[in-house]
């Protein structure tokens, strides 16, 4: 039995609510991601264990995979281009910062299903950078994450990787949405039936072999991914490795077995410093509050006993003082010289 399974029977055990993994599948445009989430959904059919498919790609044109929620049916990313007058990359993350706004109704339509799923999935858009700097990015996964337990799966174009230098790159992105969502994480080397992700995983676990592949690069980057080899060493310590084929189907059990002890992670780990994180922040606001509260009291303390006078501070004149007539008296003048007189 795997680690998900053991926690998922012991909550059955305990009468907890199910809480379904969310797994956010992220990569660069041409690597597979939407092939691969089709595979997945099919696979998760195939074992009769339900999942929630999101699609947050506003450019794509067709899905393979029915989609439970799909942000095509919010934001109309040719329109978001014309009315801002952007460019392709510019109304893919402008669509995706507009649909952000409305997220809570998305965990609100999950919430609604999570007990009858196992599994949540989405898509996401070729442009890597909405989760290493765009703020929709840091909201889909905190949100996320604060409700259900989280994976995130990069995938990799395996034949585009054999170069070294294009080897590095992917690496280097890996490490900085790593660092950017604080998730569990896993690599998954996609089109495996093409080419075997064998060399990768070797150049990750063998300093040595990798050198001697870079021996064959004599251009002046190559000195530059030595170094980034080095420093890399400490992250791929800590990362999970699955190879899979999108088109067979290959790697499929390898894949979700890393998941199930990315899920472990997320229990025994990043759960406990999310709920750390969670009540230092409300500790904060509760203590602003308190500042604002006295702050308020103190500004608005009065003295006990004393009257306070809130009429305007003009003597009284009589109109015969100033000689003038009772009808060239303004209408308030005229009351006011009335109160005299009584």
């Amino acid at each position: 039995m795997s680690t998900a399974e053991q926690t998922e029977s012991e909550s059955a055990g305990n009468g907890s609510v199910k809480n379904p993994t969310t797994i956010i599948c992220i990569g660069m445009a041409g690597s597979g991601k939407t092939t691969f989430m089709q595979r997945l959904n099919s696979h998760l059919h195939t074992v009769k264990k339900p999942g929630y498919v999101i699609n947050l790609d506003p450019a794509v044109s067709q899905l393979p995979f029915g989609a439970n929620i799909d942000i095509r049916d919010t934001v109309n990313y040719k329109e978001v281009m014309k009315q801002y007058n952007l460019g392709p990359n510019g109304g893919i993350l402008t669509a995706l910062n507009l649909f952000t706004t409305k997220f809570d109704q998305v965990l609100g339509l999950i919430e609604k299903r999570a007990p009858t799923l196992d599994y949540i999935l989405l898509d996401t858009p070729g442009q890597i950078e909405i989760f290493t700097w765009s703020a929709s990015g840091a909201i889909i996964t905190d949100t996320l994450a604060a409700t259900h337990p989280t994976v995130v799966a990069y995938i990799i174009d395996t034949p585009r990787s054999t170069s070294p230098a294009t080897f590095m790159s992917n690496m280097l992105y890996a490490c900085s949405i790593l660092y950017k969502t604080k998730l569990p994480f896993i690599i998954v080397f996609n089109k495996t039936d093409v080419v075997s992700h064998d060399f990768a995983v070797q150049w990750m676990t063998d300093f040595e072999a990798f050198q001697a592949a870079l021996e064959e690069d004599t251009s002046y980057m190559a000195g530059l991914v030595n170094s980034m080899c080095l420093v890399l060493e400490e992250f791929y310590k800590g990362i999970r490795v699955a190879g899979v084929s999108a088109v067979t189907g290959a790697g499929m059990e390898e894949f979700f077995n890393a998941v199930d002890d990315a899920r472990h992670e997320y229990e025994t780990e990043y759960k406990p410093e999310i709920e750390r994180m969670l009540r230092e922040r409300l500790q904060r606001e509760d203590q602003k509050r308190k500042e604002g509260l006295t702050k308020l009291m103190n500004d608005m303390k009065l003295d006990k006993g004393k009257e306070v006078d809130l009429g305007p501070k003009f003597p009284d004149i009589d109109a015969e003082e100033l000689d003038v007539d009772d009808e060239d008296l303004p209408e308030m003048g005229r009351l006011q010289h009335a109160s005299h007189i009584f």
